[in-house]
């Protein structure tokens, strides 16, 4: 991974002109996304708008064919996971990745476990579950001892997002983190997304759910057949506007242009 300084006021996490191709279909077309610190910046679109493509290149799992990654004002180079890691962006999908036969803390840790000479440091990484779960005030876990197949939906996601911010993490993406959940599961994920940037961290949210998206996010990013439509701040817009930019890709005088429109169609 490269780093070439950059000077100026910037996003935390900044992607310009972001192109990316699997064989003869381009999934992503010089796409824009700024993500800054203390904010959730939401990222919508339908079903096949590359979304999941996006997230997977900011990731290091998938390199970009074109586009430049800036990273707390510096341009960087991503080759895999790691380089993205070591930024200090995690990702939360929506499987969790969580091992249901391991207890919280195991989870937590899990590749990444702390050792004192040949053994493992127990109580170590109980002590930094534990400060990890109060700065996020979750206090529906009875005991970072409990496994994982005992939690709840929302305790599995709060658990999932507590071990991304364990290791010192700037940006945080969740990917549909409140899919599945009840009501009360639900606003106990969105308090803690909201607490996530509170804490001075960079979210990235990943919703279908626009009401979710109009709860807790301060910008919302808006991709249509692979294209960014828009990027608007969260009180400047309705969701019925939101709606028009994820199925035409234009609402109003918000959008792509019409000849962009009329190129897609």
């Amino acid at each position: 991974m490269t780093q070439t300084t950059s000077t100026g006021d910037s996003p935390m996490l900044s992607l310009r002109g972001i192109d990316k191709s699997f064989g003869a279909v381009q999934v992503l077309h010089s796409v824009d996304l700024d993500v800054r610190a203390g904010e959730v910046t939401a990222l919508v679109g339908d079903n096949g708008a590359g979304k999941s493509t996006l997230v997977k290149c900011i990731a290091g799992i998938y390199t970009t064919d074109a586009g430049d990654f800036f990273f707390e004002g510096r341009r960087v180079h991503v080759h895999g996971p790691r380089d993205t890691a070591e930024l200090g962006i995690e990702v939360v999908y929506q499987d969790l990745a969580l091992c249901d036969n391991l207890d919280i803390v195991q989870n937590m840790f899990l590749g990444r476990e702390k050792r004192r000479g040949v053994l493992l440091d127990e109580p170590t990484m109980e002590e930094m579950a534990r400060q990890t779960l109060a700065s996020l005030s979750v206090r529906t876990v009875r005991s970072v001892r409990q496994l994982v197949s005992s939690l709840s939906g929302g305790q599995r996601q709060t658990v999932a997002i507590a071990k991304a911010v364990l290791w010192n993490s700037k940006v945080v993406l969740l990917d549909e983190p409140t899919a599945a959940l009840g009501v009360a599961q639900t606003r106990q994920v969105l308090d803690l997304v909201r607490r996530l940037a509170d804490n001075g961290l960079g979210v990235v949210l990943i919703s279908h759910n626009l009401n979710d998206v109009f709860e807790v996010a301060d910008d919302i990013t808006a991709l249509y057949l692979g294209r960014s439509a828009a990027t608007v701040r969260t009180r400047d817009v309705t969701s019925s506007q939101v709606v028009e930019l994820i199925t035409a890709g234009r609402s109003g005088e918000l959008g792509l242009a019409p000849e962009t429109l009329s190129a897609t169609a």
